[in-house]
């Protein structure tokens, strides 16, 4: 049992690890490169690694919160070959530059269906591609709703799936009770909500900006 608690990895630590992995794929980068000029939030490059090593054996995978389609290409990448994937946004230009990274990674434009409209309507909806049953769902979207999300995704769940949340410690600020502002008291309340629920055995790693992730027990 490690008992060194004052130790805790670094940037030495961080860069060892990603040196030790397969080059990122051109398509990755290239969304990294247009995205920050445009200050879209898109995953990091460690928090994409887990999502794509998570994604291994997960046929049918949902996403909430498609963005520049950065964390949706981390999990196709890591997907099998016969794999799909539904992501919700409900901005079309962002999606449509999204499709043309997928595709410059050779992913089949069958293997990802976009719905484009705000994820609760989505859900409310009806929308046949959100029937399920998803054996992977992560949410990246209004900080809010993440609660929301969660009860529209349960019903799709299959026996077994992963429900993985991104931005889950909030740069550090859901762990400060002093932290009241909307953001924050919603991210808190999600996780407290998360880990402390009998149908889910969770954790929270500290990649990122924090990574819950629920092995769903039905």
């Amino acid at each position: 049992m490690k008992n060194d608690r004052g130790w805790l990895p670094g940037q030495r630590d961080v860069d060892w690890i990603a040196e030790l992995g397969r080059p990122i794929e051109p398509a990755l980068a290239a969304i990294e490169a247009a995205a920050l000029p445009e200050r879209i939030p898109i995953v990091d490059r460690d928090s994409g690694r887990v999502l794509s090593a998570l994604a291994a054996g997960r046929r049918r995978i949902v996403e909430v919160g498609t963005a520049y389609g950065y964390s949706t290409l981390w999990l196709a990448l890591g997907q099998p070959a016969d794999g799909t994937i539904v992501t919700i946004d409900p901005d079309r230009s962002r999606t449509d530059l999204a499709r043309g990274w997928w595709r410059q990674a050779g992913i089949a434009d069958e293997r990802i269906t976009v719905i484009t409209a705000k994820a609760l309507e989505a859900f409310e909806g009806e929308e046949p591609a959100l029937a399920g049953p998803f054996d992977l769902a992560f949410i990246d979207a209004l900080k809010p709703e993440y609660g929301a999300y969660l009860d529209a995704l349960v019903p799709r769940l299959a026996p077994g799936a992963l429900v993985i949340a991104d931005n889950v410690l909030w740069s550090g600020r859901v762990a400060d009770p002093a932290d009241q502002e909307t953001n924050t008291a919603a991210l808190r309340a999600f996780d407290r909500r998360v880990l402390g629920d009998a149908r889910f055995r969770a954790t929270i790693l500290p990649v990122g900006d924090g990574l819950l992730i629920a092995g769903f027990r039905g």
